[in-house]
Protein backbone atom coordinates (compact mmCIF):
# COMPACT_ATOMS: atom_id res chain seq x y z
CA UNK A 1 0.00 0.00 0.00
CA UNK A 2 1.19 3.53 -0.75
CA UNK A 3 1.27 5.87 2.24
CA UNK A 4 1.99 9.55 2.79
CA UNK A 5 4.02 9.99 5.96
CA UNK A 6 6.83 11.92 7.60
CA UNK A 7 10.48 11.03 7.13
CA UNK A 8 12.81 12.43 9.77
CA UNK A 9 15.93 14.37 8.95
CA UNK A 10 17.90 17.10 10.66
CA UNK A 11 20.37 16.91 13.51
CA UNK A 12 20.06 15.66 17.07
CA UNK A 13 17.60 17.85 18.99
CA UNK A 14 16.84 19.75 15.72
CA UNK A 15 14.23 17.64 13.91
CA UNK A 16 13.17 18.30 10.34
CA UNK A 17 10.60 16.17 8.55
CA UNK A 18 9.94 15.60 4.87
CA UNK A 19 6.40 14.69 3.83
CA UNK A 20 6.94 11.76 1.48
CA UNK A 21 4.97 9.27 -0.59
CA UNK A 22 6.31 5.77 -0.04
CA UNK A 23 5.46 2.09 0.03
CA UNK A 24 4.28 1.12 3.52
CA UNK A 25 6.87 -1.67 3.67
CA UNK A 26 9.81 0.74 3.43
CA UNK A 27 11.60 2.06 6.50
CA UNK A 28 10.58 5.43 7.94
CA UNK A 29 13.66 7.21 6.59
CA UNK A 30 14.24 4.84 3.68
CA UNK A 31 13.35 4.89 0.02
CA UNK A 32 10.43 7.04 -1.12
CA UNK A 33 8.60 7.75 -4.37
CA UNK A 34 8.15 11.52 -4.09
CA UNK A 35 8.71 14.34 -1.61
CA UNK A 36 5.60 16.51 -1.45
CA UNK A 37 6.39 18.86 1.42
CA UNK A 38 8.17 19.48 4.70
CA UNK A 39 7.52 20.21 8.36
CA UNK A 40 9.95 22.08 10.59
CA UNK A 41 8.68 21.94 14.20
CA UNK A 42 11.47 24.21 15.48
CA UNK A 43 11.12 26.93 12.83
CA UNK A 44 11.57 30.50 14.02
CA UNK A 45 8.66 32.92 13.77
CA UNK A 46 9.90 34.42 10.48
CA UNK A 47 10.61 31.03 8.86
CA UNK A 48 8.20 28.79 7.00
CA UNK A 49 7.43 25.80 9.22
CA UNK A 50 5.13 23.78 6.98
CA UNK A 51 4.67 23.43 3.23
CA UNK A 52 2.57 20.91 1.31
CA UNK A 53 2.20 20.60 -2.47
CA UNK A 54 -1.59 20.24 -2.40
CA UNK A 55 -1.83 19.34 -6.09
CA UNK A 56 0.53 16.37 -5.63
CA UNK A 57 -1.23 15.37 -2.40
CA UNK A 58 -4.56 15.29 -4.23
CA UNK A 59 -3.04 13.28 -7.07
CA UNK A 60 -1.68 10.62 -4.74
CA UNK A 61 -4.88 10.41 -2.70
CA UNK A 62 -6.91 9.93 -5.89
CA UNK A 63 -4.56 7.05 -6.75
CA UNK A 64 -5.10 5.29 -3.42
CA UNK A 65 -2.44 6.69 -1.09
CA UNK A 66 -3.39 6.80 2.59
CA UNK A 67 -2.30 9.56 4.98
CA UNK A 68 -0.67 8.65 8.28
CA UNK A 69 -2.43 10.18 11.32
CA UNK A 70 0.31 12.78 11.84
CA UNK A 71 0.46 13.67 8.15
CA UNK A 72 -3.34 14.06 8.10
CA UNK A 73 -3.18 16.44 11.07
CA UNK A 74 -0.49 18.56 9.38
CA UNK A 75 -2.32 18.65 6.04
CA UNK A 76 -5.50 19.77 7.81
CA UNK A 77 -3.53 22.48 9.61
CA UNK A 78 -1.92 23.64 6.35
CA UNK A 79 -5.25 23.74 4.51
CA UNK A 80 -6.80 25.83 7.29
CA UNK A 81 -3.87 28.25 7.17
CA UNK A 82 -4.18 28.58 3.38
CA UNK A 83 -7.91 29.26 3.57
CA UNK A 84 -7.43 32.08 6.10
Amino acid sequence: MVVIRLSRGGAKKRPFYNLVVTDSRNRRDGRFVERIGFYNPVAAAHEEGLRVAMDRLTYWQENGAQLSPTAARLVKQYAAKQAA
